[in-house]
């Protein structure tokens, strides 16, 4: 009978210890053990927010024979017009906390093919649409994926008021014809996040941030916020996965492995 208690105590002691030594394995998973995911949110409805993301056709000269493309989610829906008629319909659009927030595109050109890049932001919430921030932005030295942080000179988003945005490159293949142009337009919205999230300790860290930012569905801080990660540490294989993973889930993993090029200047009014 002695033998068979001291079995099963050594047999409490060693199932103990293992969950004693597991324990700190849990609190130290590391963030990348998940993948980060963005979950979208629901788009406004009818045609509000009808744009195009871009990378449709490739000018012919450009590199790897792709177009530009803004790091922005789509939605494709299809909505009825009438009783009977159906209507597919595009939106590309994106939530934000900031009021001041950055834009990304891949610009997939060389330098001494790009004519110019315009960006334009404009408020149409009434029926006059009136345009808040317009600037030539400098072109990039290489093909690349490149940021476009809107001024701190311009009026500041306002809360659940939606803003269109239009990216426009031109393009010159051919010295011999005139400039092609490469276009890209969206809509952002600046929200609050939910207030139960803002001391949250799961912003403790930018990688914290990330995750967070994109599972309540906030493309624009998830992506920069993430993005400037990986421009302070572009040989980070985690950043990387985490990288790859944004980006897929919205449908753009084939720019995952495309350069962060530091730039641009934004000349804007």
């Amino acid at each position: 009978m002695k033998i068979y208690w001291q079995q099963i105590l050594a047999t409490f002691w060693i199932v103990l210890l293992g969950i004693i030594g597991y324990y700190p394995m849990i609190r130290m998973t590391p963030v990348a053990a998940v993948p980060v995911t963005f979950s979208p949110p629901p788009p406004p409805p009818d045609r509000g927010a009808t744009g195009e993301r871009g990378g449709a056709a490739s000018r012919g000269c450009s590199v790897g024979n792709q177009s530009a493309i803004a790091l922005v989610p789509v939605y494709k829906q299809t909505l009825k017009q009438g009783q009977t008629e159906a209507v597919s319909v595009t939106k590309v659009w994106g939530l934000t906390t900031e009021e001041y927030p950055t834009f990304w595109f891949f610009v997939p050109y060389k330098k001494s093919t790009i004519n110019s890049i315009e960006f334009v932001l404009k408020d149409e919430s009434s029926k006059l649409s009136q345009t808040l921030y317009r600037t030539i932005v400098t072109i990039p030295e290489t093909p690349g994926i490149i940021s476009i942080p809107l001024s701190a000179t311009t009026p500041s988003l306002q809360v659940d008021k939606m803003y269109h945005w239009f990216f426009k490159m031109k393009i010159i293949c051919n010295p011999q014809q005139p400039a092609q142009r490469e276009y890209a337009e969206g809509w952002v919205q600046r929200v609050n996040l939910n207030p139960k999230l803002v001391d949250s300790p799961a912003q403790e860290t930018p990688q914290q941030r990330v995750r967070l930012y994109a599972e309540n569905g906030i493309w624009y801080d998830a992506l920069t916020t993430l993005a400037e990660l990986r421009l302070a540490k572009p040989q980070d294989p985690t950043l990387a996965v985490e990288w790859m993973n944004l980006l897929k889930s919205v449908d753009l993993e084939n720019l995952a492995k495309q350069p962060l090029i530091k730039c641009c200047q934004a000349n804007g009014t």
